[in-house]
């Protein structure tokens, strides 16, 4: 049995760098916003995974939960914050405004 939950959670870990490359590739603030929930979604199940392998459960649970809620809250931080200041393309902002003024267009 400890062997399907190792397996399990080597699983989750290879998920997680695959969309650890969509958080450092993505082309908008959302996509890498969405991108470090969901490795926070995935690091709270695989505490919960190590707390079967190490017999722990309860500790471990709560550890998770805690982690969740603490991954929530600043998701939900941060997506306000991106849209109080309207930039969801902070890396193209000053290109943009460039390319826009260098074509006499109103930025």
């Amino acid at each position: 049995m400890d062997n399907f939950f190792l397996g399990s959670g080597l699983a989750l870990i290879f998920m997680m760098l695959l969309v650890l490359v969509r958080m450092l590739k993505g082309p908008t603030v959302i996509d890498r916003l969405v991108a470090v929930n969901v490795i926070g979604t995935k690091a709270a199940v695989l505490l919960v995974i190590m707390g079967i392998v190490f017999q722990r459960v309860e500790m471990f649970v709560d550890i998770a939960l805690g982690y969740g809620l603490l991954n929530f809250i600043t998701s939900i931080a941060a997506a306000k914050y991106y849209h109080h200041h309207g930039s969801h393309h902070p890396e193209l902002q000053w290109e943009g405004e460039s390319r826009h003024l260098d074509r006499g267009e109103n930025a």
